[in-house]
């Protein structure tokens, strides 16, 4: 009887660890709730973001496509957000958030950790994101960059695509 209680005792922890859910994983799957395709523009170019979870659910991919294609990868890592960005610039910013707490908000803001890909350091690059969920049909990006030691910012509205046909 003994090791039949020890093996209840050890179910009712498991159960309550997953009621537990860290902070970043909350955050993670606030964003795939972006999962479909999103159309916006800047400076006159057309652009759509299409949202798809992969890798078994661990990761969060967004296909940018104006006039080049871009791909940025979400993951959890601990208790941050990782966010790579695969750059037309042909460079590959990683981008983390601070340490997450607490119940996920509209808000994530990615830093600069380190970038892959450059041949100098006054390439362009971008340094940092910011993903702003408005709503369930409303996402705004503000993306800083530098090159040759300037910096600066673009922002991206956009908004959700209705599925075609129903589907």
């Amino acid at each position: 009887m003994r090791s039949v209680s020890y093996f209840v005792v050890l179910l009712g922890a498991s159960g309550a660890l997953a009621a537990q859910q860290p902070s970043s994983t909350a955050a993670f799957e606030r964003l795939t709730s972006l999962v479909g395709q999103w159309k916006g523009s800047f400076g006159g170019t057309e652009i759509t973001l299409t949202y798809n979870v992969t890798a078994n659910g661990s990761a969060l991919m967004e296909v940018s496509k104006s006039d080049q294609v871009m791909i940025t990868m979400f993951t959890v890592d601990g208790d941050r957000l990782i966010a790579t960005h695969y750059c037309s610039a042909r460079n590959q910013p990683q981008m983390q958030t601070a340490p997450l707490s607490g119940a996920p908000t509209s808000q994530l803001a990615f830093a600069l950790e380190r970038v892959t890909g450059m041949r100098t350091p006054d390439d362009w690059h971008n340094t940092g994101l910011v993903m702003i969920l408005e709503d369930k049909d409303h996402l705004t990006q503000e993306w800083t960059y530098q090159m040759k030691g300037q910096t600066g910012k673009n922002v991206f509205h956009f908004t959700r695509e209705a599925p075609k046909n129903g589907l």
